[in-house]
């Protein structure tokens, strides 16, 4: 009953995937129960009725899922969000890939720059991939940084990442094997046609790239060939 009528609730709100959310906020306020589980006539305490009924009400306003449940997976890992990051997005994953792509069967990057590194997704999923690399990750919020500090520890590779609050690469000395970059490219005209997920909650100044979108790019393009090591890749 309980996942029937949170479904119809938030397909009445405009959610795209209303009974698919549903469950996640359900399985998620009795404790990670299975959604298959969820199916069947499984009682629900009162504690967890009310926390699912509060969920319910944050997704109606158009509060992404992974900001109700704290974090979001990415990678195959488990990344917390906070006010000051984005909530990382399954197609930046792709940076990933093509960064793996790109020193496969050659000697892998030692060293690995993120600037912009929000939650720290990138940083964390690469120094995942390559064992031996340390990396480093540039936010222009403080809050970021510490929460990418937080995610790089939770997913247990602290002891081979630093992040720092800067302007970009502006402070940065040295060079780097891989640099990785996920800046602001929203255009300004195009804000009024994001969704609330997206122009509500994510951080304003993270997706704001300027007239074109390419503000960011711009002030990135240089940095970047100073930082990068020869024969360095970079994705952006």
């Amino acid at each position: 009953v309980l996942l029937s009528a949170g479904t119809r609730r938030l397909r009445a709100a405009g959610v795209e995937e209303p009974r698919r959310d549903a469950r996640l906020l359900l399985s998620h306020t009795m404790g990670g129960s299975h959604p298959a589980l969820l199916d069947a006539a499984e009682s629900v305490g009162a504690a967890a009725a009310e926390d699912y009924e509060r969920a319910l009400q944050r997704r109606e306003a158009r509060e992404p899922v992974s900001r109700i449940l704290g974090a979001r997976e990415f990678w195959g890992l488990r990344f917390r969000l906070s006010a000051d990051t984005l909530d990382p997005r399954p197609d930046t994953e792709t940076v990933v890939e093509a960064a793996v792509a790109a020193f496969r069967g050659g000697s892998p990057p030692q060293r690995i720059l993120d600037l912009g590194t929000g939650s720290g997704c990138l940083a964390c999923a690469l120094l995942h991939e390559f064992p031996t690399a340390w990396g480093l990750g540039i936010d222009a919020s403080p809050g970021a940084v510490a929460t990418a500090r937080g995610n790089a520890a939770a997913n247990g590779v602290g002891g081979r990442a630093a992040f720092a609050a800067g302007d970009w690469g502006s402070a940065l000395e040295g060079t780097f094997e891989l640099i990785v970059s996920n800046p602001p490219y929203v255009a300004r005209t195009e804000f009024a046609a994001l969704s609330p997920e997206v122009s509500t909650h994510d951080p304003r100044r993270a997706l704001d790239g300027g007239g074109d979108g390419l503000d960011q790019v711009r002030t990135l393009a240089p940095q970047l060939a100073r930082l990068a090591a020869p024969g360095a890749r970079i994705f952006v």
